[in-house]
């Protein structure tokens, strides 16, 4: 018989659905920052559970950072306002989770970190400008002192980037991919025979950004970030998946 074919269903355990209710009251507005939700044995009847299906479900809903919970609490656990470090463990825990691949991962990175480096300059300050200035100095030091060294003022270059831009959003999922891409390359970084070629590179690839930024050329700024990022990244790539990268390129 030909028609659809159906996958396997999968059973739902309760206190998933705990879960879900309780984020969709948050997401909706019907619970806000310093409100209580109902006490567990008020849980217990109202979803028609067992204690220790709703102490799972408050036990995931902390860990997601929504609510402050302690077992046995007499007044319920505690709705929590939204944080920059609730997204950034969102974010980092969907990225693993997914299993998106390298490429994937590397071209979002390179939309986010063009989209800051345009944002940065059309607002960034002559002090903000000078921080840039300094972490590639810090870059060129580092020549001499070790690869981590490199790798932190590089990462204070993004920072103060990504701050010039004004959007913590932006911040935060540029800090998210960075650290996650690093740490998937980080074996392949560190036994690569020419990485200080890759490291001396890099600083001239900042350089350019910097002078775009200084004249305010957002546009040019945006694309000599991405090819950069490309330059840098492509050979870990593998060859079947670099197109996705080559469409960012001007």
């Amino acid at each position: 018989m030909s028609g659809p074919r159906f996958e396997p269903v999968r059973a739902v355990r309760a206190y998933e659905r705990v879960v879900e209710q309780v984020e969709e009251a948050i997401e909706s507005g019907a619970l806000s920052p310093g409100e209580r939700l109902p006490s567990e044995r008020e849980l217990m009847v109202q979803f028609s559970v067992s204690r220790s299906t709703v102490r799972e479900a408050l036990r995931v809903l902390q860990a997601r950072g929504l609510v402050r919970s302690r077992p046995g609490d007499p007044n319920g656990a505690e709705v929590l306002p939204f944080t920059p470090a609730a997204l950034h463990k969102s974010m980092t825990t969907l990225a693993r989770v997914e299993e998106l691949s390298l490429a994937e991962l590397v071209q979002f990175r390179m939309v986010l970190d063009s989209a800051a480096i345009l944002l940065a300059a059309r607002l960034r300050t002559d002090e903000q400008l000078a921080e840039m200035a300094e972490a590639v100095a810090r870059m060129r030091a580092a020549l001499e002192l070790g690869e981590d060294a490199f790798s932190a003022a590089d990462v204070a270059f993004h920072e103060v980037v990504a701050r010039a831009g004004g959007n913590k959003l932006i911040q935060i999922c540029t800090d998210v991919v960075r650290s996650i891409v690093v740490r998937l390359i980080s074996e392949k970084l560190a036994g690569a025979p020419d990485r200080d070629a890759l490291m001396r590179q890099s600083i001239r690839h900042h350089e350019e950004v910097i002078a775009a930024i200084r004249l305010a050329d957002g546009p040019l700024a945006a694309r000599l970030s991405r090819k950069a990022m490309y330059d840098y990244y492509a050979g870990y790539v593998p060859a079947a998946e670099r197109g996705v990268l080559r469409a960012l390129l001007d």
